[in-house]
């Protein structure tokens, strides 16, 4: 891509995005200012930046860095993002919405996702329950090119439920079935919230993995430990076959609220 072509590219990303700022952002947070109760809530920010290595599968290690800037308000939640990883040869800026609007006894929970290259994603998701919970939901992409930073399939369907004590502890298991070019590819979360002092939190996420990787069933499991302080927090993952490839990612991620 020449230089001239790499500017056009990325103003027509930019343009992308502020249209998506436009046309779905806005919107909601106008309606949300119409509700008194909402009128006041005041927008949060925060700040992550994570170091990804990859390693592994006879296939070059290295470091990729992901910084992602999340607004939190009546709107929902609205983040804009830039991943960049030299050894795949990869940049990619992304931004996303959502939020959870609740109707009668059923939490339902849209998302959006765009990423510069025309990559659109999105899901659905319904839920219910306020101590035991279930819910249900589906994802969906137009299957451009896309850094996939959730780690979780994509074009899939998803089942969870599980049991809350209080707002800060929780424990519940996650079903994410790719049921579109991969169907074999599937993740089950087991994920424990829990105080650990106060305003702190820590979170064990154990995952279970199977499907085909390079036409070869596979079976692993990884683990994600998170620790909230009130302002920081820090997050360290080990993922075999991230993604169903033949490399491995150890991620650590660090961050700010404010």
């Amino acid at each position: 891509m020449n230089a001239s072509s790499s500017s056009l590219f990325r103003t027509g990303f930019v343009a992308g995005v502020v249209a998506f700022l436009a046309t779905v952002i806005l919107p909601v947070a106008a309606v949300a200012a119409d509700e008194p109760s909402a009128a006041v809530e005041p927008v949060s920010y925060k700040l992550t930046t994570g170091l990804y290595q990859l390693s592994g599968g006879g296939l070059p290690g290295g470091p990729g860095l992901d910084v992602n800037l999340r607004a939190s308000g009546g709107f929902g939640n609205a983040w804009i993002g830039l991943y960049r990883s030299p050894v795949q040869d990869v940049t990619q800026s992304r931004a996303g919405w959502d939020s959870i609007f609740k109707l009668g006894p059923v939490r339902f929970i849209p998302s959006l996702q765009l990423a510069s290259g025309g990559f659109i994603g999105g899901s659905a998701a319904l839920e219910t329950g306020d101590s035991w919970f279930a819910g249900v939901g589906v994802g969906r992409t137009n299957l451009r090119n896309y850094v996939n930073l959730n780690f979780d399939p994509n074009d899939a369907l998803m089942l969870s439920g599980g049991y809350r004590w209080s707002d800060h502890e929780s424990v519940a298991l996650q079903v994410v079935r790719d049921n579109r070019l991969n169907p074999d590819q599937q993740h089950v979360h087991l994920v424990y919230r829990t105080p650990v002092a106060t305003d702190q939190r820590l979170t064990l996420d154990l995952l279970a993995k199977q499907g085909l990787v390079a036409g070869v069933p596979i079976r692993r499991m990884g683990l994600s430990v998170g620790y909230d302080w009130p302002r920081y927090f820090v997050r360290v993952a080990w993922d075999p076959l991230v993604n169903f490839t033949t490399q491995d990612m150890l991620r650590l991620s660090v961050g700010t609220r404010f």
